[in-house]
């Protein structure tokens, strides 16, 4: 099967406190480090997508805000409940916090099963269990 992204860059403020903090999540997601720097990182799911993390030079000293125009959110995928738990009961010690956490697991309706987190620089990531 072909995969339907081929890859995507994410641009940071702060890559010493992003890098770690994407790292964490990716991994537990099932993406493998391909390499990680105190100012940049690359990861690869197994279907070959691949992400890359750094800080643009021409980034302009101003915080992330995914309700401006651009991608709002990336959804990642875990095998099943207990991983996703698994994620949700280590994410604060990674830099990422919950939103919504009254309606966890089931915050995006009660026919989808997930996981909504914020990190440091205000990027949100939904984890959701795969169907």
């Amino acid at each position: 099967m072909t995969r339907a992204i081929h890859h995507f860059d994410v641009w940071v403020q702060d890559p010493a406190t992003a890098v770690p903090e994407w790292s964490w999540l990716l991994v537990a997601c099932g993406w493998e480090e391909d390499f990680v720097e105190e100012t940049s990182g690359a990861w690869k799911h197994p279907d070959g997508t691949y992400t890359f993390l750094e800080r643009s030079p021409d980034l302009l000293d101003e915080r992330h805000d995914r309700l401006r125009p651009g991608i709002n959110h990336l959804a990642f995928t875990v095998p099943d409940l207990a991983a996703l738990d698994a994620v949700r009961s280590e994410a604060a010690g990674h830099g990422w916090s919950e939103l919504y956490p009254d309606k966890y697991p089931h915050a995006g309706g009660d026919d989808h099963t997930a996981l909504y987190l914020e990190n440091s620089e205000s990027f949100e990531v939904e984890v959701v269990v795969e169907a």
